[in-house]
């Protein structure tokens, strides 16, 4: 019987040093990561961006990734949260017009980690993080860029007259903040510089895209931001075809169309996505807050590499000192209220 206890001694001894060099857990269960979007990929901007985050963090954590993609049919937007709670632990959400359903499965399935890029998204529970971009910054920049060409007739093509536009895919908080900023910006240029604007009510055609920006150009435009994701392409096509300019969106555009592209306003969904996954691993993620991701966090600016060289150095040098500004809270950017 001794010798029994002694065994049984020494085993229990040796179960709790065995156990006290398990590693311990850093981190929620987060092997499989959807990236559900109201919309499709292939616009080579907002959507594309979020998957090369998705792509990034595969290849740096190993996680499972799975898209979803909605099309913009509201009919998919049910069915593919459902698919997504099936799947998934962690959801990054861009959740234009199901805003009301994500709330709910986020309620339903308060397990599950939902991130919404883009908007404010708040359900009952207080599950749900939110990126809001603060676009103003960024687009305020793209106004200064669009406001100092149109002032500048040393530019190739550029008229005398002070117009400037822009080409919206849809009416929208979102896309009516970066009409805003982008105002804004070229009237801290010239208050008396025209900005004249189209909305197409549509995302992915691009034929719409370039008939709009070509109305523009046709009407005194001497460059136009695109805020219309596939759509704008077009704008990008036409700005080619009459030899004048324009400002991409999302991601660097400037190389599409060579020459003609002076700068992109990016937002990188990707960046972000991949900034909110990092405080998952390691444990420091907190649900239910608000991201803000302006100038100073690096997921918005404008850019201008691979331009084709089309702007003065006075132009950029302009654009950089004011980032800076901005950043350093010395010129405050008026954020759009709806």
């Amino acid at each position: 019987m001794k010798k029994l206890m002694n065994s049984l001694t020494l085993l229990t001894l040796i179960v709790v040093m065995v156990a006290g060099c398990a590693p311990a857990s850093s981190a929620p269960a987060s092997q499989k990561v959807v990236y559900l979007i109201n919309g499709s990929l292939g616009d080579n901007a907002f959507y594309d961006s979020g998957q090369k985050g998705m792509e990034a963090i595969k290849a740096r954590y190993g996680v499972e990734i799975r898209t979803i993609e909605n099309g913009f049919d509201s009919a998919q937007y049910e069915p593919s949260l459902e698919a997504a709670v099936g799947y998934a632990d962690v959801i990054f959400v861009i959740s234009y017009g199901y805003e009301d359903l994500l709330k709910t499965y986020a309620d339903r399935y308060p397990d599950k980690i939902f991130v919404n890029i883009d908007t404010v998204v708040e359900n009952s529970k207080k599950t749900i993080t939110s990126v809001d971009f603060i676009e103003e910054e960024s687009a305020f920049l793209a106004g200064v860029v669009a406001g100092m060409v149109t002032s500048d007739t040393s530019i190739p093509n550029v008229n005398p007259e002070k117009i400037i536009g822009q080409v919206g895919g849809d009416q929208d908080p979102v896309v009516d903040a970066f009409m805003f900023a982008y105002e804004n910006g070229a009237h801290y240029i010239d208050p008396a510089i025209q900005v004249d604007r189209k909305y197409l009510g549509d995302w992915e055609d691009t034929a719409k895209g370039k008939q709009a920006a070509l109305q523009l150009y046709d009407s005194g435009a001497d460059v136009i931001f695109q805020i219309a994701a596939a759509a704008g392409m077009g704008v990008l096509q036409a700005a080619g075809e009459r030899g004048l300019y324009a400002i991409g969106v999302d991601t660097n555009q400037n190389n599409l169309v060579p020459g003609h592209i002076v700068a992109s306003d990016i937002k990188d969904v990707g960046q972000s996505i991949q900034n909110v996954f990092a405080t998952i691993k390691d444990g420091t993620y907190t649900p239910g807050t608000v991201l803000k991701y302006g100038l100073a966090s690096k997921t918005v600016d404008v850019v201008f590499d691979d331009n084709g060289g089309v702007l003065p150095q006075s132009i950029i040098d302009k654009v950089n000192d004011l980032r800076q500004q901005i950043i350093d809270g010395k010129l405050k950017v008026e954020i759009y209220q709806p």
